[in-house]
C-alpha cells in the first residue's frame, strides 16, 4: 500500500513527519509523491492558529471527497489540544495524538481488519517521557532537523500549545549523539537542534541548551550546528559565552519577541521586558559581531491599544531585525486571552500586519545591505531554473551564485557583491 504525508506547522513537525516517513517503510509500505491519490494519507496537524486548524479542516474534506476509500490518518497537534471535536473528525478513520507517532503502522493495520475508527490520544502528565523516536535522512536536504525538546511550561496567556505538547521533555545526550553519528555518516554537514521550548532543553535532566549543542559540534563531519526559535530570556551571559567557544556553532538567534511593548508583554504572560530583551540583543552582538537576530511579531493582541502598537513598531526598528515573521493574533479556545475583554476586529488586525510588515522589510532590507561586501562561507543547497545556485551563510543570509556545476551540499566562499530581492548576490571565491 502506499502512503503521503501532508505536514503542517514547525521544523518539529517537519522531523516528526520525516520519523513517520521511516516508520512506514520499515513495515513496507511504499511512500508516494502523488499524495492526493495514496491508499494511506497522514496529516500531521499544528494547532497554533485558528488559521491553522482552518486548513488542517479543508485538507480533510477534500480528501474524503477524492478519495472515498483511502485512509486518512490526522494526528499532530490539533487532535492533542481538542481530543473533544468528534463531529470535526468523523472523516478521519486514524485520530492520534502527540505521544502515539510510534504506534501509527500498528493502528493502520487494525484499522484495516474491521475498518471502524480508531481513536488513540492519551492526555500528557507530569511523569511524560520524551518519545525516543530519531531520523536517518531528510530526503535529498543538505540540513538535517534533530529535535531535542518537547513541551512547554510557560502557559503565556494566547497560547494552545502547552495543551498540545505538554510539559517539558529532553532528548538524552547519548541517544542525540547517535542520531547526530548517524545523519554525519549519512553525509549531513549542517544541524538545527529543534524544539517546542528549545531554551527549557534538559531542566529536567539536569542539562543544559549548551550541553546539546556541544554535543553536536563534537560530532566529526558536521560542519554547522544551528538553533531553532529560543525564548530570549534564557539567554544569559554564561550561555552566550559557552556558545561563542564553539567554532561550529551558527551565529543566528531566533528569538521569540511577540510583541515589542512592556504592557502588552505582560497581559501575554511573557517573562521579559523590551529592556531586558534589548539587553539579550546586545549581549548577542557583542559576542557575535555579524550575528542576525530574527524573531516572530504578533499584532493585534486583546487590548492592544494604539500606543502599544506603535510601541511595538517602533521596537522592532530599534532591534532591527535582520527578518521578522509578522501574523495577527488569533484566539485560541481554551486559552486565557481567548476570553479577554477588547478583542480586536479583523479589519485592525490586517491593517497593523500591514504596517508591521512594512517595518520588518525595512529592518531585512538593511540586513542583507550590511551583508555586502563581506566574504563569507555558503552551503549550497538547490539550483534555480536561471542557472542560480541557492545557500545559506552561517548567520543565515540566503546567497545564490552563478554556477555550471552542481553545488549541492558544498560549502564554499562567496563574496557578497550585492542585493537582488531577498538574496545577496555573490561570487564564488
Amino acid at each position: 500500500m502506499t502512503f503521503s504525508i501532508f505536514n503542517f506547522g514547525c521544523k518539529v513537525n517537519q522531523y516528526e513527519s520525516q520519523v513517520m516517513t521511516e516508520l512506514m517503510l520499515s513495515r513496507g509500505y511504499e511512500y508516494t509523491e502523488d499524495r492526493e491519490n495514496a491508499d494511506i494519507m497522514i496529516i500531521n496537524s499544528c494547532t497554533v492558529t485558528a488559521v491553522s486548524d482552518s486548513k488542517v479542516m479543508k485538507l480533510i474534506r477534500h480528501l474524503r471527497r477524492k478519495n472515498e476509500n483511502s485512509i486518512i490518518v490526522l494526528t499532530g497537534c490539533m487532535p492533542q489540544a481538542y481530543p473533544n471535536l468528534k463531529e470535526e473528525f468523523s472523516q478521519v478513520d486514524i485520530v492520534l495524538g502527540n505521544s502515539m507517532r510510534s504506534e501509527l503502522p500498528d493502528e493502520i493495520e487494525k484499522f484495516l481488519i474491521n475498518r471502524e475508527q480508531i481513536v488513540n490520544i492519551h492526555k500528557y502528565t507530569r511523569n511524560s517521557d520524551f518519545e525516543l523516536v530519531s531520523v536517518s535522512n531528510f530526503e535529498e536536504r543538505t540540513r538535517a532537523f534533530i529535535k531535542i525538546e518537547d513541551g512547554c511550561n510557560r502557559y503565556c496567556s494566547y497560547c494552545i500549545i502547552p495543551y498540545a505538547r505538554g510539559p517539558v521533555r529532553s532528548k538524552p545526550l547519548d541517544v542525540l549523539k547517535k542520531e547526530l553519528e548517524h545523519l554525519a555518516a549519512h553525509g549531513y554537514r549542517e544541524i538545527v537542534l529543534v524544539g517546542i521550548n528549545l531554551s527549557a532543553y534538559g531542566q529536567e535532566l539536569g542539562l543544559h541548551l549548551c550541553d546539546a549543542v556541544e554535543c553536536a559540534c563534537s560530532i566529526e563531519g558536521i560542519e554547522r550546528v544551528r538553533l531553532g526559535s529560543l525564548e530570549p530570556e534564557r539567554m544569559d551571559r554564561e550561555s552566550i559565552e559557552r556558545l561563542s567557544k564553539l567554532e561550529k556553532f551558527c551565529p543566528q538567534f531566533h528569538l521569540s519577541l511577540q510583541s515589542g511593548c512592556d504592557a502588552t508583554l505582560k497581559r501575554m504572560n511573557r517573562h521579559y521586558t523590551t529592556a531586558e530583551y534589548i539587553k539579550i540583543v546586545g549581549d548577542l552582538r557583542a559576542a557575535f559581531p555579524n550575528c542576525s537576530i530574527t524573531t516572530d511579531v504578533m499584532v493585534g493582541f486583546a487590548g492592544e491599544t494604539e500606543e502599544e502598537f506603535g510601541a511595538s513598531v517602533d521596537f522592532v526598528k530599534e532591534v532591527a531585525f535582520a527578518k521578522a515573521h509578522v501574523f495577527p493574533y488569533s484566539q485560541r479556545e481554551g486559552t486565557i486571552a481567548a476570553k479577554a475583554p477588547d478583542q480586536l476586529d479583523n479589519s485592525v488586525k490586517s491593517q497593523r500586519s500591514r504596517i508591521m510588515i512594512e517595518a520588518a522589510n525595512g529592518t531585512r532590507k538593511a540586513f542583507l545591505e550590511s551583508q555586502v561586501g563581506r566574504e563569507e562561507s555558503v552551503l549550497f543547497e538547490q539550483p534555480t531554473k536561471d542557472g542560480y545556485w541557492e545557500g545559506y551563510t552561517k548567520n543565515y543570509t540566503p546567497v545564490k551564485v552563478k554556477s555550471d556545476r552542481p553545488l549541492n551540499g558544498e560549502i564554499l566562499n562567496v563574496m557578497l557583491e550585492k542585493v537582488d530581492g531577498d538574496f545577496c548576490i555573490g561570487k564564488i571565491k
